[in-house]
């Protein structure tokens, strides 16, 4: 059995006119008082115009070249993991206003299956098409992510993540699973694939993301039978090639190797049978890290692709494992979180979620603006076998906040 899952909920509760991801308007309500329900934490209460990129200029262009630890803090990093599993690796980046930059790490190069972390690519293959239809308009980017909406078919099947259908004028919420006959806008697949982390999302994202590629110019007016039909003509090989492209080519472009970084299948079974993968998905610390980098220093495609796909990021809505931390309640946190895991018979053993004795991965992409102005960027991944690490997770949260802004 195997099993990937991660939960976050992302984007700026005020994005619903830029946007039109209703969500945010159930939210927005919660805080004027109009629909009772508990309000979001201090930290996710962050406006769209609040959120910038931290490393613009040429504080960002010191770190074109992947930095060196700084001794200081690779002494306090080290210090908090006598106690915690080999297998603990994580990617530490001070960027703290004001004050020099500084790195560490712990088995940064090790590898692992990125789980969830991995839709990050995903919207970084889509910002990256969106670029080649509409080199000249972020607007008519923006703008086609908004207008254009498509079902999800068989792509969709099967997660058990289940995403929100929210009627703006009733109110009602209601929450399930997707069905292949559901249909939302580009904007929502994308919050539903990094909000709720759903698999099916992700799977209909990378989709649409590939045939924009194939299709260029004449992708906005694509019907979906002359997109079902490409598929069903389109020799899988040809189909596979395409798609690992689409997601790893900006990776590469910002300097991430495939042994740091790299996606290899769809996310679902269903858009895999349509799809097959390709060489299997693999992260690091410091290849997640360069992308952190990249995105503060609006390298992701350009300035306004990088923006938005914080916004994207930012949680406004329940915190969980590395970002659960009481530390951070009151930290805006743009955070990604990710897992797999996987069991087989053995005496004495029962498989629980998060809890697999083959693997058992845990990983959390993390960029923390704290109140006070400390500013740092977290990549954490693990392979605890038979241990939900979330609470271990949470405690090293604690930690390393502790460890930047203590003095």
């Amino acid at each position: 059995m195997v099993f990937a899952e991660g939960n976050d909920n992302p984007y700026p509760i005020d994005g619903y006119k830029t946007t039109g991801i209703r969500r945010l308007v159930r939210l927005q309500k919660i805080i004027d008082g109009q629909i009772k329900d508990t309000k979001p934490i201090p930290g996710a209460l962050k406006s769209i115009n609040d959120i910038k990129l931290n490393l613009l200029g040429e504080r960002g262009d010191s770190l074109a070249e992947f930095p060196q630890s700084d001794k200081k803090l690779q002494q306090k990093l080290n210090g908090l993991f006598p106690n915690l599993d080999e297998s603990y690796s994580v990617a530490l980046l001070d960027i703290t206003n004001g004050k020099k930059i500084r790195y560490a790490s712990r088995q940064d190069a090790k590898r692992f299956q990125p789980g969830s972390v991995g839709k990050l690519a995903i919207i970084t293959g889509l910002f990256n098409e969106l670029e080649r239809l509409y080199p000249n308009s972020y607007e008519d980017r923006v703008n086609l992510l908004r207008t254009r909406s498509v079902r999800a078919g068989t792509w969709g099947n099967y997660d058990e993540h289940t995403v929100p259908f929210f009627d703006t004028i009733t109110n009602v919420l209601v929450k399930r699973t997707v069905k292949e006959y559901d249909v939302f806008s580009l904007y929502e697949w994308v919050d539903h694939m990094l909000s709720v982390s759903n698999n099916g999302a992700a799977s209909i994202v990378w989709r649409e993301a590939l045939l924009m590629r194939a299709f260029g110019q004449a992708y906005p007016a694509l019907t979906e039978e002359q997109a079902s039909e490409y598929f069903k003509s389109t020799p899988k090989s040809v189909m596979q090639k395409l798609a690992t492209a689409v997601v790893n080519e900006p990776l590469q472009k910002i300097g991430i190797s495939e042994e740091e970084w790299r996606l290899g299948s769809m996310f679902t079974q269903g858009a895999k049978r349509i799809v097959p993968g390709e060489g299997g998905s693999i992260g690091s610390p410091r290849g997640l890290m360069k992308f952190l980098i990249a995105l503060e220093r609006g390298k992701i495609v350009d300035v306004q692709s990088s923006l938005e796909i914080k916004r994207m990021m930012y949680m406004t809505d329940r915190r969980i494992r590395y970002g659960s931390s009481p530390r951070l309640t009151n930290a805006a946190i743009y955070f990604k979180s990710g897992s797999l895991y996987q069991c087989k018979p053995e005496e004495g053993f029962t498989c629980k979620k998060y809890m697999g004795n083959v693997q058992n991965y845990m990983n959390s992409v993390v960029i923390v603006e704290q109140p006070d102005g400390s500013t740092y960027m977290v990549v954490l991944m693990t392979n605890v076998l038979k241990k939900n690490s979330n609470l271990d997770h949470m405690g090293l949260a604690s930690s390393i906040d502790d460890l930047i802004r203590k003095k």
